[in-house]
């Protein structure tokens, strides 16, 4: 996966988790709109950073035929994609929300289990999803 396509992977992803994830805790949690959407755009902002860095690695050590994967390795891949966003969005979302520790972990636990189920599901479906776009060709570019 090339440059363009990996940003554009990216973005794609969090457009559809933006939506999906500000609807969610806006009808789980207490807070406000304007406050859930500001930690949802924050989040995605550092999910597209980690996203990119963390795939290029992955792709690294699994090898770049992503349509090939076993099931175990892209629940692997989500794994510790995950495990590595809670790193990054438990202060973020500490900071934002004002909750206590326990409240946070809740949530951020919550998040991490819609985006590993949501990550396997969503990347598994681009990659058959491109490989049929490219019918005939050999090479689709993004």
């Amino acid at each position: 996966m090339g440059s363009k396509e990996r940003i554009f992977h990216a973005v794609l992803f969090e457009l559809i988790a933006l939506v999906a994830l500000t609807l969610l805790a806006m009808a789980t949690t207490d807070q406000e709109a304007g406050s859930m959407t500001l930690l949802a755009v924050i989040l995605s902002l550092i999910a597209m950073a980690w996203n990119y860095i963390f795939n290029v690695g992955f792709d690294r050590l699994y090898g770049h035929d992503r349509l090939n994967r076993s099931f175990k390795v892209r629940v692997t891949h989500g794994a510790l994609f995950e495990l590595g966003m809670m790193v990054f969005s438990f202060p973020v979302i500490m900071w934002i929300l004002q909750k206590s520790f326990l409240t946070v972990l809740a949530l951020d636990i919550g998040v991490v289990l819609f985006f590993f189920v949501y990550a396997i599901g969503f990347n598994w479906g681009y990659d058959v999803l491109l490989d049929r776009m490219k019918g005939p060709c050999q090479k689709v570019s993004i």
